[in-house]
């Protein structure tokens, strides 16, 4: 059974060691964060430092979504999209590595420490029993704060969180 994390979509093309790890990985993606891989292509702000990586990142984010626009996957995509936390089929990004699309919905309900794109992403790990894979430091934080009962893991820790002895059973 593959290891399952919640996260964005654009963590999957900055982060490129995310596609080729060590085990069989499945990434669950809240649907409102595929949407802001549009925003994040054609945005004028640079989303990383460097000139060169920025052009990197955004190309791949580019890659990201023309694949997600294959007729195959966005049939798939948009099943998801019919009810509320409604799930995709998977999608294959890779040998050991799948990727779902869930319809989040955000209720609020961590308003107060949360915007609704990380509402979304820790509604979806509690209702997956999945945790969460960011690079957000502060997110992560603001989820310790709000003491919100799911796993979260900065992406620098990756390969310690894919071990099997680190999960809740």
């Amino acid at each position: 059974m593959p290891r399952q994390f919640v996260i964005e979509a654009v963590m999957l093309a900055i982060y490129g060691e995310l596609l080729v790890p060590n085990g069989t990985v499945e990434y669950i993606v809240p649907y409102n964060t595929i949407m802001e891989l549009y925003e994040f292509r054609n945005s004028p702000e640079p989303l990383m430092h460097d000139p060169s990586d920025d052009e990197h990142v955004k190309n791949k984010i580019n890659e990201l979504i023309l694949y997600l626009e294959e007729p195959l996957n966005r049939k798939r995509l948009e099943k998801s999209l019919v009810v509320p936390w409604g799930r995709s089929t998977s999608v294959l990004l890779g040998e050991k590595v799948k990727l779902t699309i869930v319809n989040a919905v955000d209720n609020e309900l961590y308003g107060e420490y949360l915007d609704p794109i990380e509402t979304e992403i820790v509604l979806t790990a509690q209702r997956e029993s999945a945790p969460v894979l960011t690079d957000q430091l502060e997110f992560i934080g603001r989820i310790i704060e709000a003491e919100v009962p799911v796993q979260v893991f900065d992406i620098q820790d990756f390969e310690f969180a894919m071990e099997d002895s680190i999960f809740r059973t």
